[in-house]
């Protein structure tokens, strides 16, 4: 009986697995870094799990590179992480960026596993989706226990089904407009609670990269992190509905190296990779014209601070190239 094992990887379970082995690499030495800080006794099993969960999600992906004579990534190691460095961000603020970790991870590998086909590849992003699943009800439950979990605003029940009778209902631009709706406000409220958080992050990072030229383009993250924040928030507040938090408190005045520049600027990549994701996905569910047509106005923006990113990163030879296809011209000259 033919072993299925032994099936070729396709383009996209080659690309899941090398991008999940470098984002594990990450998470361990932030992990590593997180749990050699941790006061609060009970975030400390949460980074543990976390840890853990990386650390055997690596192991994995090695035994599947090796039996596919695939060249394992680099990604990050322990020079990219001082674990004795003073403490940057405070436990709570590490909850917070757990569960906006499981919330990626479950995004990523829901996709992944949806794509995947090779027996052993299916199980491998099924392991890490509903790992995934469970650190977000591990880091929810301790924050709604501690009062640090800050839910999405309540709307009031609609006591009847309708359906859009007017072309008002997409209007944004000239006269009255209408009240948003819960999924308009879902994606607001969502967008400024992950730049909250990423800008909470850029400016910890800021205070101990060692590269001016990384420093100035974290200030400069920083910086469009506050505008969208203002965009959204203005747009709920106008409802007379709340905001998410700031987190800049649970940021600490440590200015000592914890992390490489390669690494900060990888982790800051990633996190505008999903800003841009979530724009996208805001744009297409927003109907109401001026909502739709800010986040519209906004993607370009911050993808030209991802390509200034990736130059920098290209610069100082920082960016390890994914799997590519074949170059057949290049092949047929050789």
């Amino acid at each position: 009986m033919e072993d299925k094992n032994k099936i070729l990887l396709t383009a996209t379970e080659m690309s899941s697995l090398w991008a999940q082995y470098i984002n594990d690499t990450l998470a361990v030495c932030v992990n590593t870094y997180f749990l050699e800080k941790v006061e609060d006794e009970e975030v400390r099993p949460i980074i543990e799990f976390t840890l853990n969960t990386a650390k055997k999600n690596l192991s994995i992906t090695q035994e599947i590179f090796t039996r596919e004579e695939f060249p394992i990534p680099i990604g990050f190691t322990d020079q990219d992480v001082n674990p004795k460095a003073p403490k940057l961000f405070s436990d709570t603020f590490v909850l917070m960026y757990l569960r906006q970790l499981s919330i990626l991870g479950m995004a990523a590998n829901a996709s992944a596993f949806g794509l995947a086909t090779r027996p052993d590849v299916v199980d491998f992003h099924k392991r890490v989706l509903l790992k995934a699943v469970l650190l977000q009800d591990l880091t929810r439950d301790i924050m709604l226990k501690q009062g640090t979990y800050v839910k999405s605003p309540y709307l009031s029940t609609p006591d009847k089904v309708d359906f859009v009778k007017k072309q008002h209902f997409l209007a944004g631009f000239i006269g009255k407009k209408r009240t948003l709706t819960s999924v308009e406000v879902s994606h607001l409220f969502l967008n400024v609670q992950t730049n909250a958080l990423g800008k909470a992050l850029i400016t910890g990072l800021a205070q101990t990269a060692q590269h001016e030229e990384v420093k100035q383009y974290l200030v400069r993250g920083k910086k469009l992190s506050q505008k969208y924040i203002d965009i959204f928030s203005n747009l709920l507040i106008k409802e007379d509905l709340p905001a998410p938090m700031s987190w800049d408190s649970a940021v600490l005045d440590t200015t000592a190296t914890v992390f490489s520049d390669k690494l900060i600027m990888f982790h800051v990549l990633g996190m505008i990779a999903a800003g841009i994701g979530n724009f996208g996905m805001a744009m297409g569910a927003s109907p109401r014209r001026d909502i739709g047509l800010k986040y519209a106005t906004l993607i370009p923006e911050i993808s030209l601070y991802a390509e200034d990113g990736a130059n920098i990163m290209i610069k100082h030879g920082w960016m390890e190239e994914p799997p590519q296809a074949d170059d057949r011209e290049q092949l047929i000259q050789n």
